[in-house]
Order: C-alpha cells, then structure tokens, then sequence
C-alpha cells in the first residue's frame, strides 16, 4: 500500500489501492527544533512526591534524590508547584514570600542542589510562579491593611469602597473560585469597617492591583531572581487574571470565566484583557537575555480556542496548556476535532501545542476515564458519596489516551505519579480534606485532594516508601501498594514500562517534532488514527474491535491490544507505516 499526502481538505479516500491522507500539522524546519516545541515536562507537587525528612510532607532533598529514577523517563523538564514560604492555606499558591523555600520543603541550598543535580542528568528545572494573587501575610499585602485608603501601598492591590448606605455590601457581585463572594471587608486600626479587597480565589489570597507600575517592576525582581538561580523558566498561574477590566463591572457568568448561556467567556471582565500581553512581552524580553532557552508556559483557561493562542504569539510566552484536550469526552469524533483545532489555531502563530491529560487540578485521568459521564468540572473530584470509576476501564483507556497523546506533535505534560497508573482517591474521608474548595462550598464540591495523595515508591514500605516515618499528610488508598513503583519495575507489561517506552520512542522517532495527517477511518467506528513521520498511531475508543492494516507493531497500551488485526476496544497502538510518497 503506498500512502500519498492529499494537499487538499476533504475527506480522505483510497484510489486504486493508493491510500490518500489529509495533513493538518508540518514538520517543524532544522531551524524550528527548539526544546521546548517537543519537550516532555513533568509537573511534581512537592508535598506529595517524597519526604526524606519524616514529617509526613515532600521536600527539596527528595525530589532531588529521585532525578536520577525521572531521568528514566527520558523528560526534558520537571515542573515544581509551588515551594515558597506560605500559609499554606492553598498548598502553597497562597505565597508569602516569592523568593525564599518554606521550611517545610528545604532550604535555597536545597533549592541550588536540585537544579544542579536536575542539570547533571539534562534536565531542566520550571518553577511555577503566582502573579494573580499573594497570601495575606505576604508583607506587601500587611503594609497594605496598615496604610491609609488611596495609599501607594494600598494600591498593591485592588481595594475599593463598599456599595449600600454604608458600604456594607461588595464592590461587585464577582464570586470566587473556591466558592462565595469574591470580597472580603477589613477592618481600620481603630475597629471601624474598612474598605473591600479582590480575592479571585480564597479569602487568604488578594489579587495584585497589575495597573500599579509597582507591581510590574516586583514581579520582574522575582523573575530575575530565579532565573539567576539557574531555572529554566516558568509556569505562570491562572496567567489570564492579571488585569481586570476597569471599573470592575458586574458579572453574571461563571466564576472561573468559563462561557455559559448568555455569558461567553470572551466578555468575562476579570479575565483575557488585553493589558496581560503588555506584561507577558516584557517578561520574555528577560527571559531572553538569559542563555539555555528558558520558557514562559500560561496557565490560560479561556475559550474559544483562537482566543488561546493570543498568550503564545512570538514574543510572549513559549506554550500554554491546552485545556480543551485535558477535557476532551471519550469521542473519537470530539478528540479528532479538538486536535485539529488545536494544530491550526497554535500553527497560525507558530507556536507548539501542548498536550495534558491530568494534573493537580483535576481528577486524575485513569479515575475521570472509567466514570461513565464526564461531567467534572475544573476543581471538582470524586468522593465516597459518589459514583465510583471502574478501575480497570479507565486504567485500560488511560494507558490507551497516554499512548496516542505520547505520539502528538508538541509538547507534553505529565502529572507525577500518572506513569504508575495512579486513580484518584475517591474515598477520603471529610475530616482528612485539606482543599479550600471542600471548605469554602461547605462539602458541596469534594475537591482536588483526591489527585494530590502522595506517591507510593515500594509496596511493602510504611506510607509505601513516601516517608522515612511512614506520615503521609492526606491519608493513601489501601491498594496503593499494587501502584508502587518498585513492584512496576519488575513487571514488564506495567504502565511505568508504558510509559518509559514509549516516551522513548517518542524521542527516537522525532515524534515531537513530526507532522500529523488523519487516517481515513472509513466505517471503523470509534477509531481515531493519525499518521506522524512513519508511524500510525491508533486507538479504539469504541465498543468492538476494529480493522488495521497488516503493519508492524511498534508499541501496544496494553498486552495483546491487537487480535491479529484488529484494535480491541480501548486499546492503542502504534504502528510502521511501510512506504510513505508525496503525491499530489
């Protein structure tokens, strides 16, 4: 069978024999092969992912001990949620102090030896920055309370007068993430009512007033700190908040600006305004008087799609997540199109797509894949109350969805502990719950605790080898032990040897770099298959098996995913492709 290339749009079809392919996405040039357009990052949750100092918390120093088992995995890059001294409040995005580790995960020194431990092995260290919001300790934020009204400190952040006869009521009717008013009321030295901060999030975390030059010249001081230290760029959180719209007017939309009836997110105005690229030029101007090809990736969660790649054009920020594939519905015909979208709206600017199926905001991918809806929203997991997953059906889709990501062109980001096939814990008790968003709706959204449960390293281990104590601050599944990594190890047919193939192939096969043409599926449904370079990449998202051609089997999801020719349901594979010519 010889595979021609079809430069028309259209639907693909066969003529004599010959097997036409519709391209959406070319190759990147020589000259386009920067890191970061092909980079495998993964994201640690410091607290989470291994205490060698007993407490019961994760630390710098076991992170550090562990580079040499993530360089394995053949990453360019680790993510670190936030490390700063905190309230922890909101498991560290709630910062006190940008430049400095809180006690509870090391010290700077601490901090140098990762990088320079991380750097020995070829990988490079992203941290994760805050710029929307600070704690309330932060000493900004307590000169501020201590300042008189329309003072320069005060104007750090966004303080305005009450409504009502006595100012009794918010600004606005803006609503908080993590649930209720998105204000909160001080009081004046002398015990009086005082005026009304923002707060997109918890009460303990005031927005930052971004139309203060100030505020812009202290955020340049913390990037150029870390970039001293050696970091290799930046993951910047909720990056689409900075500015508000002026006047702050009402909203009678969603909270997290996400588009509802009536309310399209474009018009939310407390997100997407077009100030934010003004700061976002001038942070990559620093960055690249930096050597190495350091990175700005934006956490924007805005629709639609277009509107995204406004936070990636050429001199802002290098990737942002796509959101839109992180939720994609178990649908071929829905993932096929949120992947050509993707590819053309990030080519018209000339930037990578990213590619993400969890992280620790979200349920983890093998839990949210074997529910039988997929009605969560951002921020919301699963408790005891609730439906549960079927295990072994979102592990079998997860590893499948792993596979046919891992063969995208772009960059990829993984959740730590996902290579182990780890699910949600769906049955922590309310007493252990930790999340703001649990308290804050009182118990009416379960959370995000559930994907942050820290890691299991060897199954017969007190806290399965997280810590040196057996602690571990949010309490782990019993069946932890069956996930560990060393049992992992030994099994040749487990998801860390998923993962550490193909992540490996990845790299040899140039497929973050390659193109991506759609295979014509034909009457196949429930199959989504693509071909990058030289390999197709299949999975079967339906419910009976489907036909393929007689090629050569790279790399299965799981243990005879293919019956002869054909792709059992919920299942992937890659295949060769034994001749590839243009056409035309």
């Amino acid at each position: 069978m010889i595979l021609f290339m079809d430069n028309a749009p259209g639907v693909p079809v066969t003529r004599n024999g010959e097997l036409r392919l519709v391209p959406v996405h070319e190759a990147n040039s020589d000259r386009e092969r920067q890191w970061w357009r092909s980079s495998v990052i993964y994201q640690i949750y410091p607290r989470s992912f291994r205490d060698l100092r007993g407490d019961g918390i994760g630390d710098l120093p076991g992170i550090t001990t562990e580079i040499p088992t993530l360089a394995e995995l053949d990453i360019d890059a680790i993510w670190l949620s936030p490390f700063y001294v905190s309230p922890q409040k909101d498991a560290g995005y709630d910062v006190a102090d940008y430049c400095d580790v809180d006690p509870l995960f090391g010290t700077l020194h601490d901090f140098d030896n990762l990088v320079t431990t991380a750097k020995n092995h070829g990988i490079r260290v992203i941290v994760d920055l805050v710029p929307n919001h600070c704690s309330d300790q932060h000493a900004l934020f307590q000169a501020a309370l201590a300042a008189p009204e329309n003072s320069p400190a005060r104007d750090m952040f966004i303080f305005r007068n009450g409504t009502g006869e006595h100012g009794e009521n918010p600004p606005n009717n803006w609503q908080s993430h993590f649930g209720g008013p998105a204000w909160t009321r001080v009081r004046n030295p002398d015990g009086t009512s005082g005026q009304w901060y923002l707060h997109l999030f918890d009460s303990s975390q005031p927005d930052f007033n971004w139309d203060n030059p100030a505020v812009h010249d202290e955020f340049e001081r913390i990037l150029r700190f870390w970039l001293d230290r050696g970091v290799g760029g930046f993951r910047v959180d909720v990056a689409h908040a900075l500015i508000k719209k002026s006047g702050l007017p009402d909203w009678g939309g969603r909270a997290d600006g996400a588009s509802s009836e009536g309310f399209p997110g474009e018009a939310a105005p407390m997100f997407g305004q077009a100030g934010i690229h003004d700061i976002y030029r001038s942070w990559r101007k620093i960055l690249d008087e930096y050597d190495d090809d350091r990175v700005l990736c934006a956490e924007a969660n805005v629709d639609p799609l277009d509107r995204l790649t406004d936070w990636v054009r050429s001199d802002e920020m290098h990737q942002t997540f796509n959101f839109a594939y992180l939720h994609h519905p178990w649908d071929p015909n829905e993932l096929r199109r949120i992947i050509t979208t993707s590819l053309e709206a990030f080519d018209k600017v000339g930037a990578p797509t990213t590619w993400v199926l969890s992280n620790h905001d979200v349920v983890r991918h093998v839990s949210r894949l074997g529910l039988k809806g997929n009605e969560l929203r951002l921020g919301d997991g699963i408790g005891p109350d609730d439906a549960q997953p079927d295990h072994a059906v979102g592990l079998a889709r997860a590893r499948a969805a792993t596979l046919l990501m891992l063969a995208l062109p772009g960059g990829v980001y993984l959740y730590q502990g996902e290579e182990l096939g780890l699910p949600d814990h769906t049955l922590i008790q309310e007493e252990f719950r930790q999340d703001p968003t649990f308290h804050r709706s009182e118990g009416l959204r379960i959370g995000r605790d559930g994907s942050r449960v820290p890691l299991p390293w060897q199954a017969d281990a007190p806290s399965y080898g997280f810590s040196s104590t057996g602690k571990s601050w949010l309490p782990q599944p019993d069946v932890w032990g069956a996930n560990a990594r060393d049992v992992q190890q030994r099994n040749p047919d487990s998801t860390l040897n998923l993962y550490r193939d193909a992540l490996a192939l990845r790299r040899e096969l140039g497929l973050g770099h390659g193109s991506l043409a759609w295979w014509p599926e034909r009457d196949a449904e429930g199959l989504i298959a693509f071909v990058n370079g030289n390999v197709l990449a299949a999975m079967n998202m339906g419910t009976e098996p489907v036909e393929l051609p007689e090629f050569e089997i790279i790399r299965e999801s799981s243990p005879c995913a293919m019956e002869h020719t054909r792709l059992r349901p919920n299942r992937a594979v890659w295949m060769r492709v034994p001749s590839q010519a243009p056409g035309g």
